[in-house]
């Protein structure tokens, strides 16, 4: 929760951006009125200080969980038509024909071993993060070197 001492209010830009649900939205409301705490929405000019501004919220947040499962409803519908019509959304798997270019260019670099990883994703304008995935997808093992063992003596 906030940190706001009774009486203060709380501003918010659009009622929308409070809650998740209908239920999550009054809960929040309820916990800041019983700490005496006000709320008011700059763009849906509701002022809980008042019961109008009280009644308006409540009818808002009811009119704007209606519109979310609407666009869900839609959302859902949409999808199961273009399935029906054989569409498959998501990324096609694989990686593109540049991709695969830049991958064939990290597995050499890699077992080059001229360069350090950082300098090599760097060298090829992607992240570490992407060279792996790159280095995965070409099936190259990495090179793990083994961390020194902090109870390791060194010998004379």
């Amino acid at each position: 929760m906030l940190q706001v001492r009774p009486g203060d209010t709380v501003y918010i830009y659009k009622l929308d951006r409070l809650g998740r649900s209908l239920k999550h939205l009054l809960d929040l409301v309820a916990e800041l009125q019983r700490r005496n705490i006000g709320l008011i929405s700059l763009t849906d000019a509701i002022n809980t200080h008042s019961a109008q501004g009280r009644l308006v919220l409540n009818l808002f947040a009811s009119l704007a969980e209606f519109e979310r499962e609407l666009i869900r409803e839609r959302t859902l519908a949409g999808l199961a038509a273009a399935r029906a019509r054989g569409r498959v959304g998501g990324r096609k798997p694989g990686l593109s024909e540049e991709a695969q270019r830049t991958a064939r260019a990290a597995e050499l670099l890699y077992q080059a071993r001229a360069l350090s990883v950082d300098d090599m994703a760097r060298s090829l304008r992607i992240c570490k993060a992407t060279f792996y995935k790159y280095l995965h997808y070409r099936g190259v093992p990495l090179h793990v070197q083994p961390l020194p063992s902090p109870l390791a003596v060194p010998s004379p």
